[in-house]
């Protein structure tokens, strides 16, 4: 089941487990129960703090991790493997013993909660947002015996997905109810359950003093101006959604200089080591909503209150996802329509789908998806697709695909979740059969909080050759600006030509 490399890995890291722990497996004659037995046999097998027993639970194949002796609060239904492998690791750990690494105000605030908290998110093997989600709250229900948390592998269990009217993942349920659904952090979950939490969270922010220089953002661009300017001996404090942005979102990077190959999260981890070993502080979950001066500082503020100072300003907000605009699209979204296909791609295992857009990203998604679905149709404006030749070819071999060019989407129809696609090509209207409609269309930047306070260009920040913006003391880089190549090595180097700018305009005034 599990490759000897990587089992390799994992008996180094199972020696950390201070405590003995139990594996309590619900299995069947089924293979996706024998590879489960497989694995957990293999994993136990590490080391003799970890034992295996078999009981029956709610979802088969399901296991339990606990202390041996203690209550079960964490549940894996279906294999966790690609990028739950990891959460599984890691859960296997924090209930072996090994402590949990959150802000020590969040840890403190999810202890505090009473109550009983029955958490169910369900998730997809390729989805990179999910891993955060199901971590969270594993971590949340280690730290807090009222809650309990169950990660349940959607292709394993297409059935409950399917009853659930389940769109998108990662989707959460509380005691039986839609709780939230996409990306969330400890302390955004946290601030759901205990609004004080979120109140305290922006007490503690505005107290803290005027950095050196506070970035806003941390994704390539951001990173780079954090690292940039703390080897400068500068007090640095980034204030981001999430570390790595949109890099979290991608699946496969191989264009970045001297790394032959590598994925989003990895390389947001990885943006997040560099930060912080070289003393860089990072504030997350923290979205940006106004940029003003006060008594000689820069100040951002941001939604649910708290703010941040600093005597310069580093703006890499990066981008998000373009929409249509057309009818449906935002009643429906989560319900079938969905932006991400590595995410979303399995829950449309056998059925029709569409793609909006012809770039790359429309053609490789149009690509994985017509291994999952039924049928995939891509629907473009233009009258050719301007994804790369060698993509058009591969999509071109597929039998299961449709290519629709100087075609116009007008309306995505449906109550509860789509059924349908109208278009507008060759001089007819026709209404295309798909449960899913996937926007690919590019991206936009996030700067509408910037409207009126900094000049923008179709959206973009304006900067000059030092980054600068209209703004004094305020610079830019990545996605956000009118630099005109959105690319991670690109968003990189701006971030670093921010820094500079932002230092040399320190040391003049």
């Amino acid at each position: 089941m599990l490759e000897k490399k990587v089992l390799d890995q994992v008996a180094g890291v199972v020696g950390m487990i201070a405590n003995p722990v139990e594996f309590v497996a619900s299995l069947d004659d089924s293979s996706r129960s024998g590879q489960m037995r497989e694995m957990l046999g293999q994993v136990s097998e590490l080391s003799p703090l970890i034992s295996v027993v078999e009981a029956p639970a709610e979802r088969t194949p399901s296991f339990g991790i606990r202390q041996k002796g203690e209550a079960e609060s964490v549940r894996f239904a279906g294999l966790p493997m690609g990028h739950e492998f990891s959460s599984f690791v890691l859960a296997l750990l924090q209930v072996g013993g090994h402590p949990v690494k959150a802000d020590p105000e969040v840890i403190e605030g999810v202890t505090r909660l009473e109550g009983n908290f029955e958490f169910v998110t369900y998730m997809s093997l390729t989805c990179q947002n999910c891993p955060d989600v199901v971590q969270a709250l594993n971590a949340m229900a280690v730290l807090n015996p009222n809650v309990k948390h169950t990660a349940v592998e959607g292709g394993a269990f297409r059935e409950e997905v399917d009853a659930k009217g389940i769109k998108t993942v990662p989707s959460v349920y509380l005691n039986g109810e839609p709780f939230g659904q996409g990306r969330m952090s400890m302390s955004e979950i946290l601030a759901k359950l205990d609004t004080g939490a979120a109140e305290r969270t922006a007490e503690k922010l505005s107290a803290k003093p005027p950095f050196d220089v506070l970035i806003v953002g941390g994704g390539p661009a951001g990173a780079a101006a954090a690292i940039y300017s703390a080897r400068k001996g500068l007090k640095v404090g980034v204030a981001a959604e999430r570390v790595g942005g949109q890099v979290n979102d991608t699946a496969g990077i191989e264009n970045l200089i001297s790394v032959t190959k590598t994925e989003g999260p990895e390389l947001a981890a990885q943006l997040r080591q560099n930060m912080t070993s070289n003393g860089v502080e990072l504030m997350e979950s923290l979205r940006a909503q106004k940029l003003l001066r006060e008594d000689g500082n820069l100040v951002v503020e941001f939604a649910g209150g708290g703010k941040l100072s600093g005597k310069s300003v580093i703006l890499a907000t990066g981008a998000r996802y373009r929409t249509t605009g057309m009818p449906g699209e935002q009643e429906l979204r989560n319900k079938g329509v969905t932006f991400c296909p590595h995410c979303d791609g399995p829950l449309f295992t056998g059925k029709r789908v569409a793609v909006i857009g012809g770039g790359n990203s429309a053609i490789e998604a149009a690509i994985d998806l017509a291994g999952l679905a039924s049928h995939v149709t891509v629907v473009e404006l233009m009258d050719h697709l301007g994804a790369d030749q060698v993509l058009i070819d591969k999509l071109n071999s597929l039998s299961n695909t449709r290519v629709l060019t100087s075609a116009s989407s007008k309306e995505i129809k449906g109550t509860d979740s789509v059924s349908g696609l109208v278009v507008s090509h060759d001089g007819i209207e026709e209404t295309l059969d798909v449960q899913g409609v996937f926007v690919q269309i590019g991206l936009v930047p996030s700067t509408d909080w910037l409207e009126g306070t900094l000049e923008l260009e179709r959206g973009q920040i304006v900067i000059d050759e030092q980054n600068a913006t209209s703004m004094e003391g305020v610079f830019a880089a990545g996605d956000c600006t009118t630099v005109p190549r959105k690319q991670i090595v690109v968003a990189m180097d701006e971030g670093a030509r921010a820094a500079l700018g932002s230092f040399d305009h320190s040391i003049r005034n």
